[in-house]
């Protein structure tokens, strides 16, 4: 076990920046989510969901790989897809593959419903964030976040990366 002596405690400097950044974080999700919530009746999760779904060749996932895309566990992933279904935004089959796993596969309905939530989404990304930092800050956040990404995305599958939107 590591003594409290051995840790590099952060300094003033670093614990106001990395409160500013879980505050921060958690506030702009939320906002994302009330706003998608209120005006098209979905989560950002479900939002996220469709997302994923979407870039996808056929808009279906396995269940697994869409759990690490989003680093979520695969219960909560389980959860959401459920309620997405009761909703008719996607629905389950068995693994086109080798019909061993479980697909989300997108439906029509899904699909209207992420064109019609993903200018609300757009905006309030613009709102919240990027039209607030300049463009030397955004620039920052993106190469930061690019190797947390990399340090912490070793142990998953390469699929699960979603940073790159070009093939």
């Amino acid at each position: 076990m590591v003594s409290r002596t051995d840790i590099a405690w952060l300094n003033t400097e670093q614990q106001e920046s990395w409160r500013a950044y879980i505050m921060g974080t958690e506030l702009l999700q939320h906002q994302l989510d009330r706003e998608l919530r209120d005006e098209h009746d979905i989560s950002f999760s479900e939002y996220e969901i469709l997302v994923r779904l979407s870039e996808t060749e056929r808009g279906r996932m396995r269940m697994a790989l869409l759990a690490d895309a989003m680093s979520h566990s695969r219960s909560r992933v389980t959860h959401t897809v459920a309620r997405m279904e009761k909703a008719d935004l996607v629905i389950r089959e068995a693994a086109e593959a080798d019909g061993r796993g479980v697909e989300a596969v997108m439906t029509k309905a899904g699909r209207a419903k992420l064109t019609e939530a993903a200018p609300t989404h757009v905006r309030g990304v613009r709102e919240h964030l990027v039209d607030i930092a300049s463009r030397s800050d955004f620039a920052a956040i993106g190469r930061i976040f690019n190797e947390v990404s990399d340090r912490l995305m070793q142990d998953k599958p390469k699929d699960a990366d979603i940073r790159s939107t070009q093939d």
